[in-house]
């Protein structure tokens, strides 16, 4: 007899597979903040700050205190770069969390997620001493925003701050930028000699936000890097505003809208968190 062939039926693939059964505990918990700097990682903005003021007013303390939560007691001057084409550096006996930067120096780095973005805070700390004045516009240059530090001990310290404010802005070649005036170490009130009040209107005369901080006591330290990068944002958004002609900017040299100058006492702002890297 004839063989008979038959032909083979292709398995049907069309119905899918039965689901597995999961635990009830196979939805874990994420904390919001870890979740947005997971997915934004990508689009993380990296942000150039510096850190400029007098010597001794607690520039470095405050940049130590920002990344490590450590206070350094003893002063040690910040040391500039031997090289013209170098960014300061610090040098200290103790370890800190350092990513080579530009100018083949190293800088302070630490990511924050301000306000529901992430931010990657480039944090340069400059030497303050008379004798590196000369180096002043080459950072001046490259810097995003700019915390300008005294001393609420040292009325000199003080009257410096209008010197690098008009520095800033002669480099930029613009009637505003963003800053923020930081009075430092508010925990030493019986040493006051810079008040309150006058550090508010010296700020106010800039058109920039004032906050006191203490790096020995952690006040505030937080809030015033925030603070800086809020106004790099806000800034950004009036240059992006002009150029495309919406009216949103107050003109390419000009400065925005009046700014609050209360810092609300709040160390850490509204929804911002930092890790270090």
């Amino acid at each position: 007899s004839a063989s008979q062939f038959l032909t083979r039926r292709p398995h049907d693939h069309s119905r899918p597979a039965p689901a597995l059964p999961l635990p009830d505990n196979h939805l874990l918990p994420v904390a919001p903040t870890v979740a947005a700097m997971a997915t934004s990682t990508k689009f993380m903005r990296e942000y150039k700050l510096v850190v400029v003021g007098g010597g001794g007013v607690g520039k470095s303390c405050l940049t130590i205190q920002l990344i490590q939560s450590h206070f350094v007691d003893e002063y040690d001057p910040t040391i500039e770069g031997n090289s013209a084409s170098s960014w300061p550096t610090i040098r200290r006996g103790i370890s800190f969390t350092l990513t080579r930067a530009s100018f083949s120096s190293d800088s302070y780095r630490k990511q924050c997620v301000i306000d529901d973005e992430v931010a990657l805070l480039d944090v340069l700390d400059t030497a303050g001493q008379e004798e590196y004045s000369a180096m002043r516009e080459q950072y001046m240059r490259t810097g995003e925003g700019f915390l300008l530090v005294y001393s609420i001990t040292s009325r000199q310290s003080f009257e410096e701050i209008t010197t690098f404010q008009q520095q800033i802005l002669r480099v930029k070649d613009k009637d505003y930028f963003p800053m923020v005036v930081v009075g430092n170490k508010c925990d030493l009130e019986g040493e006051r000699e810079v008040h309150r009040h006058e550090g508010e209107a010296l700020a106010r005369s800039f058109n920039c936000k004032f906050i006191e901080t203490s790096a020995k006591s952690r006040i505030n330290v937080d809030q015033a890097f925030y603070d800086i990068v809020r106004e790099i944002r806000r800034f950004n958004r009036e240059m992006q505003g002009y150029s495309t002609g919406s009216g949103g900017g107050s003109g390419l040299n000009g400065p925005p809208k009046q700014m609050d100058m209360d810092d609300g006492g709040n160390e850490t702002g509204c929804c911002a968190k930092c890790v270090i890297m």
